[in-house]
């Protein structure tokens, strides 16, 4: 880069152009020079366990030099993949529910009381007091997680939709303590230790159901109670929602409970103070990756310090191009680590909250309860001094990117008050047929699948003009809100029946739920609209999409939807193709043993069809 930035001309013009004029190196840029991949690698069948590999597999080579075929080797891949992704969602959960025990014993304000009265009734909890409530659920979640793996998790059955937890019981892939299913994950697949692929497969939708229910279901629970619940409203999204006037502090991350104390102290008059005497009109906590998504889910529950969701992943390199950001804090995963030269050019200071996600040029703060109050300070201190020696004069050159009206605070809470109390009314209108069915697009972003979100955003077109609403949780959400589709003027891109339904209620095509973990919030949509009909999750006309899933615990997530009993598709296949055994188990065999199915179709048109083609045999199938 010369100087701080380079700024273009066209204020209209897209993301794609901005990133394509800036003087840098982006993963956009990169993508480019890696795009020959390794065969053996995608097909899953590289093994470098042992020393006398890596060993290839090909038809002239099948078996490595230990004896592993293609089925052992990509099963054992797969499941590192699968446990080592499940273990990123067990931490988040687990440092919430640390968060929420220090909480409890320092009798904190608790922001979402409804929200805890609801997960003590459900785990069988009775205190006199929100803070022995509080006390009680941190307690028996951390229990559950810490259990050896002998010992069955027992809020599972407090948690999940009982007719799943039945056909879990029968199949015993009911998951044993979380933390230990990963680490019996890793010692299974070391060198000479387990070789049946089948075995290695019902070990991931164990590491699955756990992930669910205990890294989604409740990490969204215990936030809700910690941070406060949402509210369903319209707000700006993308990199219009960046004032140069303001100290702006990017957050990427997933542990949106690390931020409450300094949600707090950035409207405190000290903190306000302090921005005036840099020459700031305040503090903005500008959104990025998913603990974005997780401030513009509950916007109407914090201090108004939040300013909008910029972009997922891909999208953070520009965010900080623009020069108009003074601080990055990170505390967890999709934190790109293209970042730092970004952030070295245009001095921009990184600050690090957890250590699993420590940057090589940022500073280390280790997050701490007790010591909340300092960390605030500190990271406050740190973007003021950045503020000020901001070269003045700087603008934002993307103030027309993104979108006014994006929907946001979409729950499985909030939904049901907007319908009335119940799902009753989203069910009738499928009964109908005005709504077809129900496709989660979920996941994250990816720059090999046809480009940054264009899978994900043209696949929601393809949907919703087949009257299939969508429902959105993760980086798909950047990009579906960025591009216009949740905001209410996308109806107009929506088949008849969808489109009137739209209009009527003021509400888009496709709802913003929020972070990858509000996944689990879909499951309890799923769960209770299932429950109205009598019937089992998979006989719900609901699709599930990642079609641009990336890290690992997409991986987990994935293992999560089959063990639901969803139909699944995926626009990249996993790293599995080499194997016969697992292809057939995922995509065939996996319909006797959950009802679910993995889909692989890397063809926009060709997925909206073959997921269109499942929610009308399930139609028919219910009579509808």
């Amino acid at each position: 880069m010369n100087g701080k930035q380079k700024i273009c001309n066209d204020a209209d013009m897209s993301l794609k152009n901005y990133i394509e004029c800036l003087d840098c190196n982006t993963s956009h840029h990169r993508m480019v020079n890696q795009e020959n991949k390794c065969g053996y690698g995608l097909e899953g069948v590289c093994c470098r366990l042992c020393s006398n590999g890596p060993c290839r597999l090909s038809p002239a080579r099948p078996k490595g030099v230990c004896g592993a075929d293609a089925d052992t080797i990509a099963a054992r891949n797969f499941l590192r993949q699968v446990a080592a992704g499940s273990g990123c969602y067990i931490h988040v959960v687990e440092n919430a529910a640390m968060e929420l025990a220090e909480i409890a014993a320092k009798r904190a304000p608790i922001r979402g009381e409804k929200a805890l009265d609801r997960l003590a009734r459900a785990l069988g909890i009775d205190d006199y007091s929100n803070w022995g409530k509080a006390g009680k659920i941190a307690e028996m979640v951390l229990k559950d997680l810490r259990r050896p793996v002998g010992e069955k998790m027992e809020l599972i059955e407090r948690i999940g939709y009982p007719k799943r937890v039945e056909v879990w019981k029968d199949l015993g892939i009911i998951p044993g303590g979380a933390k230990d299913e990963v680490f019996n994950a890793v010692v299974k697949t070391s060198t000479n230790l387990n070789s049946d692929p089948v075995n290695m497969l019902l070990h991931c939708l164990r590491l699955g159901i756990s992930t669910g229910i205990y890294g989604l279901v409740l990490t969204n629970m215990l936030n809700d109670i910690i941070m406060g619940e949402a509210e369903i409203g319209f707000d700006p999204v993308g990199l219009r929602i960046i004032d140069p006037d303001y100290i702006n502090i990017m957050t990427t991350g997933h542990q949106h409970a690390f931020f409450r104390d300094l949600e707090e102290y950035l409207v405190s008059p000290e903190a306000m103070k302090a921005a005036e005497q840099a020459g700031a009109k305040g503090f903005r906590i500008v959104g990025c990756t998913c603990v974005g998504q997780d401030f513009q889910l509950r916007k109407a529950a914090g201090t108004g310090v939040f300013c909008g969701h910029a972009g997922n992943n891909y999208t953070s390199e520009a965010v900080l191009m623009t020069g108009c950001v003074d601080l990055v804090v990170s505390e967890f995963n999709c934190t790109l680590p293209g970042i730092e030269p970004i952030c070295d050019e245009l001095k921009i200071p990184q600050i690090c909250l957890d250590d699993v996600a420590k940057k090589a040029n940022a500073e280390y703060v280790k997050y701490s309860y007790r010591e909340r109050r300092n960390i605030s300070e500190r990271i406050a201190g740190a973007a003021v001094n950045a503020y000020s020696a901001r070269k003045s004069g700087r603008n934002n050159p993307m103030r027309d990117h993104g979108y006014p009206d994006a929907i946001t605070g979409v729950t499985e809470m909030t939904l049901k008050d907007f319908l009335g109390g119940s799902f009753g009314p989203l069910i009738e209108l499928i009964k109908q047929g005005k709504i077809k069915g129900i496709a989660g697009v979920v996941g994250c972003s990816n720059l090999r699948a046809k480009g940054h979100d264009v899978f994900t955003v043209e696949l929601a077109k393809e949907l919703i003009a087949r009257d299939i609403i969508v429902l959105s949780a993760g980086c798909t959400c950047g990009g579906l809100e960025n591009c216009g589709l949740m905001s209410p003027s996308a109806s107009e891109l929506a088949g008849p029946g969808l489109k009137e339904v739209c209009q009527s209620l003021g509400i888009p095509p496709v709802l913003n739920f929020g972070p990858c973990l509000a996944i689990g919030r879909m499951e309890a949509v799923a769960g209770e609209i299932a429950a109205e009909l009598g019937i089992d999750i998979p006989q719900l006309p609901v699709v599930i999409s990642a079609p641009q899933w990336l890290e690992e615990q997409a991986l987990a997530d994935g293992a999560f939807a089959l063990s639901l009993g969803f139909t699944l598709h995926l626009g990249l296949p996993p790293f599995v193709t080499g194997s016969p055994v697992i292809l057939d188990v995922l995509t065939e065999q996996m319909k006797g043993l959950t009802g679910g199915q993995l889909i692989v179709d890397t063809d926009i048109r060709s997925t909206a069809d073959r997921l269109e083609a499942v929610i009308t045999d399930k139609r028919a199938d219910l009579g509808l």
